[in-house]
């Protein structure tokens, strides 16, 4: 992947209104390479609603760097308030430029935006998007990723999901990241079983919390509040946690570990995913049996 040495940073990405925002004014090829946590997400906002615990842990850091990637235009989203009347290639703009403006809210390492439709992060382009963060992801090598999770509701969040796994899979073996997380956007994942629902803090730099995710008005308008409902989440996931002990934080993210998945090639993604399914049902049915609620 080439760097084109223009003012806006601009990369030879696939799409010509793609591009790579540097919040701090570095070189792109700089940027990228200095990353140590990478989130992969379908929509802009997605990336500021379920990895805010790592634009928290890089926004002061020295040696810890946020670099978000998000796959789509934004320009299907819905519409309401003052940008009822918005066409799809307003929105795209628009969106776009919030998102920017999160990031430098955040203080990220890098932001792209690679403008596919959701079409195409679905199904229609799925090996050139594969192939392009696969060129990202060794440019900037993180040892840590959050992603959609593989029971996510949200189609086109099911196939960012896939396309991220795709291009990981896709990698040398050493160039892969540690660890890989799977993240709650549409559908809680507090019906994870205990041991496998991880629980990532958000509690820290609370106004920071707000803003980034304030940074997207479209987004959050009378008929859509993706900023309360965001916010509002982790703190019910803090509460609900535990249900005899004192919560040890008031916000928290939910997660499932989708590492396994990176490490071993071989491993079907659906069987894997379905596995946790089956869990749950092993956890609802093992306490009804235990306290009665069934006739055998």
């Amino acid at each position: 992947m080439r760097w084109k040495e223009r003012k806006d940073r601009k990369m030879d990405f696939y799409n010509q209104e793609a591009d790579i925002h540097v919040p701090d004014g570095l070189g792109a090829e700089e940027a990228l390479a200095r990353t140590t946590v990478m989130s992969i997400a379908a929509h802009q906002d997605d990336c500021e609603i379920m990895a805010y615990h790592a634009i928290a842990n890089c926004y002061e850091s020295d040696s810890e760097w946020y670099t978000a990637v998000v796959l789509t235009d934004g320009g299907g989203s819905p519409r309401s308030g003052g940008y009822a009347n918005y066409t799809n290639h307003e929105i795209h703009i628009k969106r776009s430029q919030e998102q920017r403006v999160a990031a430098d809210i955040g203080k990220y390492g890098a932001m792209v935006q690679l403008a596919y439709s959701s079409a195409d992060v679905r199904a229609d382009k799925r090996d050139i998007i594969e192939g392009e963060l696969a060129s990202l992801l060794l440019a900037a090598r993180p040892h840590t990723m959050f992603i959609h999770n593989t029971a996510d509701r949200h189609e086109t969040h099911l196939g960012a999901c896939l396309r991220a796994l795709g291009a990981l899979r896709k990698l040398p073996k050493e160039a892969r990241p540690k660890r890989v997380y799977g993240m709650e956007v549409w559908r809680s994942l507090d019906w994870l079983s205990a041991k496998e629902r991880l629980v990532f803090d958000t509690s820290r730099y609370p106004e920071l919390a707000k803003k980034v995710i304030q940074a997207f008005d479209s987004q959050c308008t009378p008929k859509k509040r993706f900023d309360l409902a965001a916010l509002g989440r982790r703190l019910g996931n803090a509460t609900f946690q535990e249900p005899r002990e004192i919560d040890e934080s008031d916000s928290c993210n939910l997660g499932m570990d989708l590492t396994p998945l990176v490490e071993d090639d071989t491993l079907d993604i659906r069987e894997f995913t379905l596995e946790y399914v089956k869990h749950f049902y092993q956890d609802v049915d093992g306490l009804l049996r235990q306290l009665g609620g069934g006739n055998k």
